[in-house]
């Protein structure tokens, strides 16, 4: 695939940099904030999204697991990111708070019959305080705007990120 052009504006990409890094840091959930960052690149089909953060998941859970071997802690993060795609079906392998912030993620990303249901924005409120519910819609926002980018400008995985 060629790209069609590789020029974003450095003040629009400084300012979604900006905006996820302040979402993510609101959170303050790295690992929840990849997952849901790929499941939204997944829904969105965008390649050069899911190569980035599924890497930065494998990598960041590797460095991060107390007690666990980097290889064994990468193996783990790859079984759960195998089975994003199918989130709903392995609750074993999400918490309840993953499952809500996933739930969330895929209303906000499809937004079927135009609007998020109230009972997945409620399930959601159930596990994130009123701050997080705030910063986890933001980083969906702009995972959700970064693939709408790199898929519209057909960024190839790997590719130039701007």
């Amino acid at each position: 695939m060629t790209a069609r052009t590789t020029y974003l504006d450095a003040g629009v990409r400084d300012a979604m940099i900006a905006l996820g890094a302040a979402a993510k840091k609101g959170l303050g959930d790295p690992d929840l904030a990849e997952l849901v960052m790929i499941r939204a690149s997944q829904i969105n089909e965008c390649a050069f999204c899911l190569d980035m953060h599924v890497d930065l998941a494998v990598e960041k859970d590797g460095e991060s697991a107390v007690g666990v071997s980097p290889a064994r802690a990468r193996s783990r993060a790859w079984g759960r990111i195998a089975l994003l795609n199918a989130w709903a079906e392995a609750p074993e392998r999400f918490t309840e708070r993953e499952r809500a912030a996933l739930a969330l993620t895929e209303a906000v990303t499809v937004l079927t019959d135009g609007f998020v249901p109230d009972e997945t924005y409620e399930a959601a409120a159930e596990h994130f305080g009123e701050d997080e519910l705030a910063h986890l819609l933001g980083v969906i926002t702009v995972i959700n705007s970064w693939n709408r980018l790199m898929v519209s400008r057909r960024i190839a995985p790997g590719g130039p990120q701007w």
